[in-house]
């Protein structure tokens, strides 16, 4: 059954669930990690100020491209807590991702050029590998992957 819609200057998590398109339980977690923040009313509920569905928008943007919520918490920490975040601040923070995703976009376009010579986890059983174990290098050091795409950070 749909919430009714107020004009409130505050948002519900459930309205704010309905409009941003997330489940009510990915904002509580979102809030825990220090994404988002809320008020509590007198009753204990949550209120969230209107700026919190482009908070909300640009975390499920960010993660769609593979940002950390690590790396996305301390971009949302940067903007003004006083206002309404602009374009331009969006912009900025997300230009310093640029050079990241970029080295990503590289990585998979040499992966998908190469792909049928190579098994993307170290090179196990193959002599050749123009990506991970050109020349087959790392076969000198043993068995088993010795080298694999490094971990992004949590």
């Amino acid at each position: 059954m749909p919430r009714p819609r107020t004009t409130f200057h505050e948002l519900t998590v459930g309205q704010v669930a309905d409009r941003s398109g997330v489940a009510i339980s990915a904002l509580h977690f979102y809030e825990r990690q220090g994404l988002i923040r809320s008020t509590r009313t007198a009753s204990n509920q949550r209120r969230y100020s209107r700026d919190t569905l482009r908070r909300v928008a640009f975390i499920r943007a960010s993660q769609n491209v593979g940002i950390s919520l690590a790396v996305i918490r301390e971009a949302l920490d940067q903007l003004p807590s006083e206002r309404t975040p602009t374009r331009e601040d969006w912009a900025r923070l997300s230009m310093a991702w640029r050079t990241e995703l970029d080295a990503r976009i590289a990585q998979l376009q040499a992966l998908r050029n190469d792909l049928t010579d190579c098994i993307g986890c170290g090179c196990l059983s193959m002599r050749v590998c123009h990506l991970t174990n050109p020349r087959d290098v790392l076969g000198r050091e043993g068995p088993g992957a010795r080298r694999l795409p490094p971990a992004r950070p949590a």
